[in-house]
């Protein structure tokens, strides 16, 4: 019988990090990118767009991210489009992370007084303008604490992605659980692995509200 050493371990879990570590990056940038999309249609788009995209919001809020990711893998191969593991979890990932963020940051868009608004039009400045340069430096203030917050939701999300087969930091405690016949011992090793890449952003978020807090 092979006897795996705690290095062995450690190693072969923090290989699979890097998997997390990039499917976290990519569902977060992707998310904040299609996020930022959906918060301008739904300032800027009419009653049905409106309408169309509060929809998308609360149906990837209101359902487990696994039946996400489960319609995003197995769905797509009933219309006849076979998709790999990582491809199914970015796309379901990235999609409930625009979901979150866009709301997130519709919220605090409506935390800025009217009246900033008002004077930006005031100004005779358009949409986009009002957005840039009045609205959206104000919304940021506020919107940082609940992003950074949010990313830490993102990576441990991605622990879910070891259902449909994406080999990522849980897929591979698993793997190696079952080589090693130590669940204690790897398991623990996993959650120490997540906590490492956790902590600092739960730290930076609690550290930007206390700094917004002292700003007002």
């Amino acid at each position: 019988m092979v006897e795996f050493t705690l290095w062995d371990i450690l190693r072969n879990l923090l290989l699979a990090a890097r998997w997390t570590v990039l499917l976290s990056l990519v569902a977060f940038v992707g998310g904040g990118l299609l996020g930022g999309l959906l918060l301008v249609l739904r300032l800027r788009g009419g009653p049905l767009t409106q309408w169309a995209l509060n929809l998308f919001v609360e149906i990837f809020q209101g359902t487990p991210l696994l039946m996400q990711l489960f319609l995003a893998y197995f769905g797509l191969a009933l219309l006849g489009i076979e998709v790999p593991a990582w491809l199914a979890a970015g796309l379901a990932l990235t999609l409930y992370s625009a979901a979150f963020l866009s709301e997130i940051w519709r919220g605090c868009v409506a935390a800025i007084h009217r009246g900033q608004w008002e004077a930006a039009r005031a100004l005779a400045l358009g949409f986009g303008q009002q957005l840039r340069h009045v609205i959206l430096p104000q919304a940021w203030q506020v919107a940082l604490p609940p992003t950074v917050g949010f990313a830490v939701q993102v990576v441990k999300g991605t622990a879910l992605t070891s259902v449909i087969g994406f080999v990522e930091l849980t897929k591979a405690g698993s793997m190696v659980s079952n080589a090693t016949f130590q669940p204690f011992l790897v398991y623990a090793c996993v959650a120490g692995v997540y906590f490492l890449l956790c902590f600092p952003l739960s730290v930076a978020a609690r550290a930007l509200e206390k700094r917004r807090h002292a700003v007002h």
